[in-house]
């Protein structure tokens, strides 16, 4: 119990003396609400590991972790705009929107969390198939299953999506004729 207490004492310290500066070094690199993260980040790692922390050398030690969260933060960054990139070339219908069609979204929107996860980690995460297993907690070969699975799932919404819209637009284009 001393302990635990001992560790909390010494995360609170290590907050209370060092926030500030962990957050204007942030904000330095990034915008206000990507500094916050960074900081909520860089002091969830250290409280993690307080027990690895030098009291002394704290501030040193938390900026080199706000570094790596901000640079992780920036490659996520890149992999989102790559992938929005590449789904608007992909179609011109997913050119309406950053994120992709407004049909491809409600797609995904209809699917299961599990099925939506599935295709997320392997779209927007790039992960391969034995970091995504890893990532869910089973084998790659159930990974490509399931994704396998997820895939025919949307894409079966999105040919039922176009289907209705086809069939919707029908009588408009005989009445007009």
């Amino acid at each position: 119990m001393a302990d635990a207490v001992d560790r909390e004492d010494r995360f609170r310290r290590m907050c209370d003396a060092h926030t500030a500066a962990v957050l204007a070094y942030a904000l330095r690199r990034t915008s206000r609400e990507d500094a916050a993260d960074v900081v909520a980040e860089t002091f969830l790692v250290a409280w993690r590991r307080v027990d690895d922390v030098d009291e002394h050398g704290a501030l040193p030690w938390l900026y080199a972790v706000a570094r790596r969260v901000l640079l992780s933060q920036q490659r996520a960054t890149r992999r989102q705009q790559a992938i929005a990139e590449r789904v608007a070339a992909a179609s011109p219908e997913a050119r309406e929107t950053p994120l992709g069609s407004p049909r491809l979204l409600e797609a995904l929107a209809a699917l299961s969390e599990g099925d939506r996860e599935v295709l997320m980690l392997a779209a927007w995460e790039e992960l391969s198939s034995s970091e995504a297993a890893q990532v869910l907690g089973c084998s790659a070969t159930a990974y490509r299953i399931r994704l396998h699975r997820a895939r025919r799932r949307l894409r079966e919404r999105l040919d039922s999506r176009a289907h209705a819209l086809s069939s919707s637009a029908r009588p408009e284009e005989s009445a007009s004729c």
